[in-house]
């Protein structure tokens, strides 16, 4: 794992804030998957912003932030033309991939068993998330402050 990820939940947030990782690129633009429950992302509870990794784009807000037990950090709801999605037919399954409206880049997928109001589940890689906090609730308890990044990646 690259350096600029060790660490990689603090008090400015979680993810990269310069180039890209090899694995995110492999993810972003390779479609891989990162390994399920790998991301500090999983436990990130703090009030604020998930962005594109990539490009910066806001896709996510922390309200919409659930615990689906995947593995994966999933939401019920983007935000507005932020996440676009197409059909996936890779793995022999048949499923709809979600990825950064602005950039592209491979999010994850988005499957109809998520909770009420959407009945979306929004599954997202958290490599391909750059979390950035509310900075008027950055001191508020419940988020991570520091976590060891273990995460690997399968394409």
């Amino acid at each position: 794992m690259s350096d600029s990820l060790s660490g990689s939940c603090g008090a400015g947030g979680c993810g990269p804030r310069g180039p890209l990782t090899p694995e995110q690129e492999q993810i972003l633009f390779g479609h891989g998957t990162e390994y399920p429950g790998s991301s500090p992302l999983n436990h990130e509870k703090r009030e604020g912003a998930y962005h594109c990794a990539a490009c910066g784009s806001l896709l996510f807000r922390s309200a919409t932030k659930y615990e689906s037990g995947s593995g994966w950090p999933s939401f019920w709801a983007a935000e507005p033309n932020a996440v676009a999605t197409h059909k996936d037919t890779s793995h022999g399954m048949v499923r709809t991939e979600a990825h950064c409206a602005q950039c592209e880049g491979h999010l994850g997928h988005v499957f109809p068993d998520g909770p009420p109001p959407t009945g979306q589940r929004y599954c997202m890689n958290g490599l391909a998330l750059d979390f950035r906090p509310d900075p008027q609730r950055a001191t508020s308890a419940g988020g991570a402050t520091s976590m060891d990044h273990t995460s690997g990646w399968a394409s």
